[in-house]
């Protein structure tokens, strides 16, 4: 048995928290690989919100959902920052998410220096935080080996490494003996 790449422990640490109806986020919809996943896990019954800056990730997003027939009305994709996703999202599903997942970065194949950073992601995860319902999971996959992504990957991990014991726990699963710019997951549950 091999270990699982680090998008498969995000996915695993999260199908251990939702169930049909729950309600979650994919904050950073790229190719819509985790909104899928996400779409999926709730069912019909469940919603999911999306944020990306780039119109080509909603697009790709909306035709990966439709060709595996989860496009419904559940599903919503917001062209905008997650850094403003608490105030996209109607005050009736504050403190009711179950899970929000953080691939943070750029979206591949396109403009690469259209990239996520230090200071709207931290806002971001600050928001996904009080979004969540205890027992709650945030998971944020960080990529320190493009431009700009281990100054993000490094106050990602010091700023989640502050959280307060009582109201947080933090995990960070990395490879060790690969080079430092390979991926890895910070995973954060509510208590």
């Amino acid at each position: 048995m091999s270990f699982m790449s680090i998008l498969s422990q995000a996915h695993f640490h999260v199908q251990q928290r939702v169930k049909e109806g729950d309600h979650v986020i994919d904050a950073t919809i790229g190719n819509g690989v985790d909104t899928l996943f996400l779409t999926k896990l709730v069912g019909e019954k469940g919603t999911v919100f999306g944020f990306d800056i780039q119109d080509i990730a909603l697009e790709r997003t909306q035709q990966r959902l439709q060709k595996e027939n989860h496009d419904h009305e559940g599903v919503h994709l917001f062209q905008t920052s997650h850094a403003h996703m608490s105030e996209m999202i109607a005050p009736s599903y504050h403190g009711h998410i179950s899970a929000v997942m953080f691939n943070l970065g750029y979206l591949p194949h396109t403009d690469s220096t259209a990239i996520t950073t230090p200071d709207t992601s931290i806002q971001a995860v600050k928001q996904a935080l009080e979004l969540l319902k205890r027992d709650g999971i945030v998971t944020i996959v960080l990529y320190p080996g493009h431009e700009g992504g281990a100054e993000e990957a490094e106050a990602v991990s010091s700023w989640t490494a502050s959280l307060p014991q009582e109201a947080f726990k933090v995990l960070s699963v990395s490879f060790t003996n690969v080079s430092r710019s390979s991926p890895f997951l910070i995973a954060i549950e509510k208590k």
